[in-house]
């Protein structure tokens, strides 16, 4: 008696493919998420964007290492955080990590605007600097909002603001407030004042180009402007008032930057109302 023997059919191409893309779906979404977890708790140790500068700048001229220090948000001065909502944020407390007000105001500003500007808050700043490469692809921003999203519902306002003010570039391989008022000011965050920390936040626009030891006029314009900030930004307050709202606007889509530029490209350190600064 014979026996007809059927063998299985290879599995197509497509369910191949199929297979593979869920692996690595579901990998993504795994390690994500752990990842996201474990900061909720951990310090950040490094991040994509550190070591990516970090490696160019050995074929450069001038090689750039990585000046860093954790501090706990008990231990930034509360002029700091201040700071950064007034220049970055100011509907920090109260939004759920989109400003969408602040998008609307970008669109409208970069359509009559050669020098283009963003409107992410620092929710989306942390997730970019954080889990991500230095790129603007849009592939990049979807994993962005992504980030931001996941860090949004998982950590608390405290600890998204925590990890910010720790990972910010601030100058050439200086990352974080305390690494920065240490080099700047040769002070703790936790001592820094509001002269300090408003230079500080006025900077980050581009903190390569714009120097903490030698600001420009444009610096200098933009920290007299966050220091005329209130605190009820900074204290969670439910609602933004309109005054706050565009005070706001007038720091993150300043477009005074080029006319500034030329009209004193580099102001010394003895011009900056922050007191001392020093290399």
């Amino acid at each position: 008696m014979n026996e007809t023997v059927t063998q299985a059919k290879p599995p197509s191409h497509f369910k191949k493919f199929f297979r593979y893309f869920l692996t690595l779906t579901v990998g993504f979404f795994v390690l994500s998420l752990s990842m996201v977890a474990i900061y909720r708790f951990v310090p950040v140790p490094y991040t994509p964007l550190m070591f990516w500068k970090s490696t160019l700048s050995v074929f450069s001229e001038d090689w750039v290492g990585i000046d860093k220090k954790w501090v706990p948000i008990e231990e930034i001065a509360a002029p700091m955080k201040r700071a950064v909502i007034r220049a970055e944020d100011a509907k920090f407390y109260i939004h759920n990590g989109f400003d969408y007000e602040a998008i609307q105001a970008a669109i409208k500003y970069n359509k009559t605007h050669k020098k283009q500007k963003g409107a992410s808050t620092i929710s989306q700043q942390t997730a970019k600097n954080v889990f991500l490469w230095p790129s603007r692809s849009w592939i990049r921003k979807g994993m962005e909002a992504y980030f931001t999203v996941l860090i949004e519902f998982m950590w608390p306002k405290e600890r998204i603001m925590e990890v910010y003010l720790n990972v910010i570039e601030l100058g050439p391989g200086v990352y974080g407030v305390e690494a920065a008022a240490k080099k700047y000011f040769h002070k703790k965050a936790k001592n820094l004042n509001n002269r300090e920390a408003s230079l500080m936040a006025a900077v980050l626009p581009n903190p390569i180009r714009f120097k903490i030891n030698k600001p420009s006029a444009y610096v200098l314009r933009r920290q007299r402007k966050i220091m005329g900030g209130g605190a009820v930004i900074a204290q969670a307050k439910p609602e933004v008032k309109a005054q706050e709202t565009k005070e706001f606007f007038d720091i993150k889509f300043d477009d005074d930057e080029d006319t500034a530029e030329k009209e004193n490209p580099q102001a010394t350190p003895s011009e900056s109302p922050a007191g001392e600064v020093s290399n």
